[in-house]
C-alpha cells in the first residue's frame, strides 16, 4: 500500500511517517509540499491514503480537493491540520474530505483515523458529529456558511485586520483578487466595512 503524505513542514512529514510505519510496517511513503506536487503525484499513481494539510504556500489544501476527487474519485483523504475544526471541517467534508483531524490530536486516534478512511468510512470528532447534527435540525444557517471556501478563507484574516497586500501573499493571490473577495464578502453578509466584518467574526467566532 502507498500513503502519501502533504505538509510543507519537514520535520513535520518525517515524524508522520514514522508514525504511520510503525502501524503499517509494508507501506510505501510519498511527500509532497505544496498542492501542485500533490496533485501531480496523486495523478501519477494509486495510493491508499492521502494525508493532507491545510495550510500549504500558494493554494491551500482545501482549495484542491474537488480536483484530486475528480482526479482520483476513491482515494480517502485525511485532513491533518492546525486549522480549526469548528471553522474548517465541515467545508472540507463537503469538499470531499473524508475525515479532518487536529495536528494536536494522540497519535492512536490519528492512526485510527487513518485505518477508518482506508477502508472506505467517514471519520469525524465527536464535535465535528454534533455540529452536523445540529445543522440537519436548523435550517437557518449564519451568513457566513453561504461563502464560497475562498470567500471564508479571506473573511478571517480581513477580519483579523490583515492588510490585503499581505492576504495575497498568504493565498497566492493579488490585490485585486482580495479587493473583489472583500466585496463579495461584505455584500453577502450585509456589512459596509471591515470594522462591521471584525465585529461580525468575534460574534460567530471566526476569530479569537
Amino acid at each position: 500500500m502507498r500513503i502519501l503524505i502533504t505538509d510543507d513542514h519537514p520535520l513535520f512529514r518525517i515524524a508522520l511517517k514514522h508514525i504511520l510505519a510503525d502501524e503499517f510496517p509494508t507501506a510505501e511513503f510519498g511527500e509532497a509540499c505544496n498542492t501542485q506536487e500533490t496533485l501531480a503525484l496523486v495523478r501519477e499513481k494509486d495510493w491508499a491514503v492521502l494525508v493532507l494539510d491545510l495550510t500549504l504556500p500558494g493554494r491551500s489544501g482545501l482549495d484542491i480537493l474537488g480536483e484530486l476527487k475528480e482526479a482520483r474519485p476513491k482515494l480517502p483523504i485525511l485532513i491533518l491540520t492546525s486549522q480549526p475544526e469548528e471553522l474548517f471541517g465541515l467545508r472540507c467534508l463537503k469538499a470531499g474530505a473524508d475525515g479532518y483531524l487536529s495536528k494536536e490530536t494522540a497519535v492512536q486516534e490519528l492512526v485510527g483515523a487513518v485505518r477508518q478512511v482506508i477502508i472506505g468510512r467517514k471519520f469525524i470528532t465527536a464535535a465535528m458529529a454534533e455540529k452536523l447534527a445540529a445543522r440537519l435540525s436548523d435550517s437557518h444557517c449564519p451568513p457566513h456558511e453561504l461563502l464560497s471556501d475562498r470567500e471564508f478563507q479571506v473573511l478571517g484574516p480581513l477580519a483579523a485586520g490583515k492588510a490585503p497586500k499581505e492576504i495575497g501573499a498568504d493565498l497566492g493571490l493579488s490585490v485585486k483578487t482580495i479587493s473583489t473577495y472583500r466585496a463579495r464578502i461584505l455584500a453577502k453578509l450585509r456589512l459596509e466595512s471591515n470594522a462591521d466584518l471584525t465585529r461580525y467574526a468575534l460574534q460567530h467566532n471566526l476569530i479569537s
